[in-house]
């Protein structure tokens, strides 16, 4: 029997994985929030702006109700952006089918209580932990869809739903591996936009490879650090959700969060940058959260702090390289 699936948001995300679980056999239903959006994406089973060259099957069923999106659902897949999570579960509240179970897609820390996502899905539902997940890794949409070979995680503390998401998400093309570390495994795909957003500020400066090595290591370093105090395994950020998610999206043409920060290395300012695009950049917000997080629990972030100056206290960006390049100087492994 098909696995029935309700899919919440219809960026580019959330239509790539419609096309991929209605590829291997589910019964899809992909919510969109936006009436206009709705219309669009129904009437010509496709959003350019969101997702180039790609037409969903007629077999995929869209909605803009969200309570019939999730009905009758054993699996219900979130791909709405952090901080939208929370008030979209909100209207749910009770609606959710018994014994359904949810797996998140976004890479975010919520700003405003500084949450998982996972940890939001438990306060803003009846679940329970075993019915959480989180799917992450390198997995850009925009080659997910054309059936380019991805690997990613999927992330619980209940064994049997993420032994089961393995079998409904992988394909010939795209592979799930498995981890009980949800927590590394959320944190390692949000903050690794932060570092993102820093490469491409450098990008934008004219600085090299040398600079964007250097970024996605000691990145990969303090997102260790702040990962390891909020009780995830250091190894979770040598594995997918880690080192591959922080380096494609530290040099991919399709990260938003880089071309944001590289917007910003070429003089432009974060809110024309932000108007100007039609999907989220995760890493903007993630970034405040981030570095509250590093001050809270009182962790050295250095990358994250300079990267939140550049954004939110008009730092000059060449300026923030240089402060961290007059660091003061250490071992490279250190606690």
């Amino acid at each position: 029997m098909a696995e029935r699936v309700g899919i919440l948001g219809a960026g580019s995300w959330g239509m790539a994985v419609a096309r991929l679980l209605d590829g291997n056999g589910a019964e899809v239903r992909l919510w969109e929030f936006d009436p206009a959006e709705y219309k669009k994406l129904l009437k010509h089973r496709t959003i350019p702006e969101k997702l180039k060259d790609v037409r969903l099957a007629e077999s995929i069923e869209i909605t803009n109700d969200l309570e019939y999106a999730v009905a009758d659902c054993e699996l219900v897949v979130s791909a709405v952006p952090s901080q939208s999570l929370r008030s979209v579960l909100t209207q749910l509240k009770s609606r959710l089918p018994a014994g359904a179970t949810i797996v998140n897609l976004a890479k975010g820390v919520e700003t405003s209580s500084l949450k998982r996502m996972s940890e939001v899905i438990l306060e803003e539902t009846d679940l329970l932990p075993e019915s959480i997940a989180t799917l992450s890794g390198p997995s850009h949409a925009e080659e997910v869809v054309r059936d380019m070979p991805t690997t990613v995680v999927a992330a619980g503390c209940g064994e049997d739903l993420v032994n089961r998401l393995q079998r409904v998400f992988s394909s010939n093309s795209f592979r799930v591996y498995t981890s009980d570390d949800l927590i590394g495994v959320e944190l390692g795909g949000a903050l690794k936009n932060i570092i993102a957003i820093g490469v491409g500020i450098t990008d934008g400066l004219g600085l090299g490879d040398n600079t964007r090595g250097a970024l996605i290591t000691r990145g990969l370093a303090e997102i260790t650090r702040l990962g390891t105090a909020m009780g995830a395994r250091s190894e979770t950020f040598a594995g997918l959700s880690g080192i591959g998610d922080l380096v494609t999206t530290c040099i991919s043409k399709h990260s938003r969060n880089r071309y944001v920060g590289e917007r910003i290395g070429r003089g432009l300012k974060l809110q024309e940058i932000l108007e100007s695009m039609t999907m989220v950049a995760e890493g903007v917000e993630t970034t405040r959260s981030g570095y509250r997080l590093s001050e809270k629990l009182k962790v050295e972030m250095p990358i994250t702090m300079q990267v939140h100056r550049v954004l939110f206290e008009d730092k000059p960006a060449a300026e923030a390289v240089q402060v961290l390049m007059g660091r003061e100087l250490k071992a490279e492994i250190w606690r």
